[in-house]
C-alpha cells in the first residue's frame, strides 16, 4: 500500500493511469486502494475530481482493452504459458469461462467488484470472439462505475479513506456500495426537491 500512495504522490495522474492500466491487465496492484486514496486527495484539494475521474477511467480502459486484444489474437496460449505470472491460472480462467457463458456481457459490467474476475473477463471475453462494440459498452461502462465508487468512497471518507482498504480485504465491500448507493440516492433525491422548489423565470 506504501508504495501505492508513493507513487500517486510522486507521479500525480500519469502514476495513477499507469498502475491502473497495469493493475486491470493483471499485475498485482491494489486497485481499490488506488483509486480510494486518490478520492481522498481529492478530497484534500490535490487532485481534482473530474480530471482524476477521467484518467482512473482512462487507465482502466486502456488495461482491460489490452487484456480483451491479448485473449483475442492470443488466445489460450498466453494464459497457459505465461499466465501464472499475472496470476491466470488455468483453474481461474476456467471458473471464468462457465461464469462468463452464463452471464457473458454483464460479467464484463460488474465483474470488477468481484475479486480476481476483472483480471480475467476481458481475456475471456477476446477468447470468446465478442464483438468489440459490445465488449467497449459493457467493458468501458463498468470502469466507469467502479472507478467512481472508489474514488467517491475516499472523497466521503476523507482521513478515514482506509476503511475501505479493510472492508474490501475481509470480503465486506458490499457494506461500502451500498453505502454509496444510499448517498446517491439521498443526493438525487435532495437535487430534485431543490428544482422543483426552485420558483419559474
Amino acid at each position: 500500500m506504501d508504495t501505492v500512495t508513493h507513487w500517486i504522490t510522486q507521479y500525480g495522474y500519469g502514476g495513477l493511469y499507469v498502475l491502473l492500466a497495469l493493475g486491470i491487465v493483471g499485475v498485482p496492484v491494489p486497485d481499490e486502494t488506488l483509486l480510494t486514496f486518490t478520492g481522498f486527495l481529492v478530497y484534500r484539494g490535490q487532485m481534482h475530481g473530474a480530471v482524476a475521474l477521467a484518467t482512473a477511467w482512462a487507465g482502466s480502459v486502456t488495461g482491460i482493452t489490452l487484456s480483451y486484444l491479448l485473449g483475442h489474437f492470443l488466445g489460450g496460449w498466453l494464459i497457459h504459458r505465461y499466465g501464472w505470472w499475472v496470476h491466470l491460472t488455468p483453474q481461474r480462467m476456467e471458473r471464468v469461462h462457465a461464469w462468463f457463458e452464463h452471464h457473458g456481457k454483464w460479467t464484463l459490467l460488474f465483474g470488477y467488484y468481484v475479486p480476481g474476475f476483472r483480471h480475467v473477463t476481458a481475456y475471456a471475453a477476446g477468447m470468446a470472439c465478442m464483438r468489440y462494440w459490445v465488449f467497449g459498452v459493457f467493458a468501458y461502462g463498468g470502469a466507469l462505475i467502479w472507478a467512481s465508487t472508489f474514488l467517491l468512497l475516499g472523497y466521503l471518507l476523507g482521513p478515514q479513506w482506509q476503511t475501505v482498504v479493510e472492508y474490501v480485504e475481509h470480503g465486506h465491500a458490499y457494506v461500502l456500495y451500498l453505502t454509496v448507493l444510499a448517498a446517491a440516492i439521498v443526493a438525487v433525491v435532495w437535487i430534485v426537491g431543490r428544482v422543483r422548489g426552485r420558483p419559474a423565470g
